[in-house]
């Protein structure tokens, strides 16, 4: 059969996507981007932000006249927004038109499920709490081609920031075996995979549960010795857990790129205190300034949330401020949003939307005035680009990423492959983008 995947959230969901899709492979079915040819539709939602969950919602809801017009279409539902809800009573309900419901624990029984979905003809609904075992698809380099891969090595998180609802829905940190990590790169270097991505809600925290002495940073070096792998990723970091020994790692590796990604979320200690995120801004800056000082070419990104409960007007000057004082190369910036059962949600002293609003747009304006001053200092400079493919917006032009993850829009080259490494000049800059042309300058 044909299936079509949708994913909603954040890289974890990506990934468990990418392994539900492996799974339904194996089982023999084919990947289709129409939903109008789909025998199977899944729908892998999240509920960390507002958007995505209204955006799940709003397919999930579209899909009742098409199981309608067609009962033999088989309709799965998965993920963070489920898991939430998890009254399987009300779920039944509420999806009526859904034949498979699976929380986080249990998405990867989808490929399975829909095996006896397709004769039991019966509603399928699987919200356990139980850890999740490996799954044993072969996710290869499906999503990206056969240049890079994402490669999981924690579930779940304990940090309890009062905003987030991704404990109550991804469960407390597990490490995987660092065994099945490594061999798990391994194959997929032999499948000509040249970047690997290593993910967790906090990669930081990897190897506390697992009674060996192995951290986070010793993992990097396991990996960086792997031969054939030209760069390391990793993604998420909490601040808190990001110690100068992990610095000292990426520093001292051959192939981890120096792309530091680090939510500072506000910059007020007032609203950094009840966010519940176990740092100041001073300790953030501090550790800035020690990656700085070790990794000159550093590349430092952050994520922002504006009109959490309380925040007044000082408090978002204050996040101004460490913007300017981090100068942050890039900052993904959100408006809080109330998630039921969140600590956050029941704080007094909620936000106006259209205060939100103003503040975000301040916040952007700010940011997008650094962010282009910081590229147009790479205007002249040769850096080494991993090709990744023509560009989304003209096929005619080549793009790519630099090792602290810019996107470079550079002239096509003969016989370039994905994955391929090339030298590019920078001849122009913008906010987001980096334009360059091919150099043979060593």
């Amino acid at each position: 059969m044909k299936y079509y995947l949708a994913t909603f959230g954040c890289q974890m969901n990506d990934n468990d996507s990418m392994l539900i899709a492996a799974g339904l492979e194996q089982y023999g079915h084919q990947s289709t981007d129409q939903i109008s040819d789909a025998d199977i539709i899944i729908v892998n939602t999240c509920c960390v932000r507002q958007t995505a969950e209204n955006k799940a919602w709003g397919l999930i809801n579209s899909l009742k006249p098409l199981k309608k017009s067609n009962p033999e279409i088989i309709i799965a539902v998965c993920g963070c927004m489920i898991q939430e809800q998890k009254d399987q009573a009300l779920l039944a309900k509420q999806l009526p038109h859904v034949d498979i419901i699976c929380g986080t624990f249990s998405n990867l029984n989808i490929p399975r499920l829909i095996e006896q979905a397709d004769f039991r003809r019966q509603q399928l609904i699987d919200i356990s709490e139980k850890p999740r075992e490996e799954c044993g698809y072969d996710i290869g380099t499906k999503a990206f081609g056969n240049y890079k891969a994402s490669v999981n090595i924690i579930h779940g998180c304990n940090n309890f920031c009062s905003y987030c609802i991704v404990p109550y829905v991804r469960g407390r940190e597990k490490s995987r075996n660092p065994e099945d990590i490594l061999s798990e790169i391994i194959s997929l270097k032999k499948k000509g995979c040249k970047e690997i991505m290593l993910l967790g809600q906090n990669v930081n925290s990897f190897g506390h549960d697992l009674g060996v002495d192995l951290d986070f940073s010793q993992l990097l070096q396991q990996v960086d010795a792997i031969p054939e792998i030209e760069r390391i990723r990793y993604m998420t970091s909490h601040p808190r857990d990001f110690s100068r020994k992990l610095v000292d790692a990426i520093n001292n590796s051959e192939h981890i790129c120096h792309h530091f990604h680090l939510p500072l979320q506000s910059g007020s200690d007032r609203i950094l205190k009840l966010m519940n995120r176990g740092y100041s801004s001073d300790y953030y800056y501090d550790l800035l300034s020690y990656i700085r000082s070790k990794c000159a070419d550093a590349v430092i990104t952050t994520d922002m949330l504006v009109g959490f409960p309380g925040e007044s007007e000082s408090d978002f000057e204050d996040c101004l401020t460490m913007v300017r004082k981090c100068q942050f190369d890039a900052a993904y910036t959100f408006i809080y949003s109330p998630r039921k059962g969140t600590p956050a949600a029941s704080m007094d002293n909620q936000i106006e939307e259209k205060i939100k609003k103003q503040r975000l747009q301040r916040l952007m304006e700010l940011q997008n005035q650094i962010s282009l001053k910081l590229n147009q200092q790479m205007i002249g400079k040769i850096y080494p680009i991993l090709y990744e493919g023509p560009s989304k917006n003209n096929p005619n032009v080549a793009q790519g990423r630099s090792d602290g993850n810019k996107i470079v829009i550079f002239q096509m080259v003969n016989d370039l492959k994905p994955g391929d490494i090339i030298d590019v000049k920078i001849t122009e800059a913008k906010t987001w983008n980096l334009y360059g042309k091919v150099s043979k300058d060593k």
